[in-house]
């Protein structure tokens, strides 16, 4: 939560585009995840799956909660990475 950036600023911003970690990452993270917004059986199937940040919001205390275009569910920062072009635009 906030690591990166600081509570309640979000590391993905609206328009970024991220990528869904892995299955194999995404089933150890629905297993052990005891809190609110739980993955979702149907959000398992987007693993790996770039997308474009549509919306972000907080949990009280600041963790980041993301809402992707076109990908159903909440997602939180833990299960998203920066895409490879998002990566590869900041190094230009």
């Amino acid at each position: 939560m906030g690591k990166m950036t600081g509570p309640y600023k979000e590391e993905f911003p609206v328009s970024s585009r991220v990528r869904i970690i892995n299955r194999d990452r995404l089933d150890r993270c629905k297993a052990s995840w005891v809190y609110h917004h739980p993955l979702t059986l149907e959000q398992l199937s987007y693993a790996g799956t770039e997308a474009v940040v549509a919306d972000v919001s907080f949990y009280h205390g600041g963790g980041e909660l993301y809402r992707l275009t076109g990908i159903p569910g909440i997602w939180h920062k833990s299960v998203l990475r920066p895409s490879e072009c998002s990566a590869s635009l900041k190094r230009i």
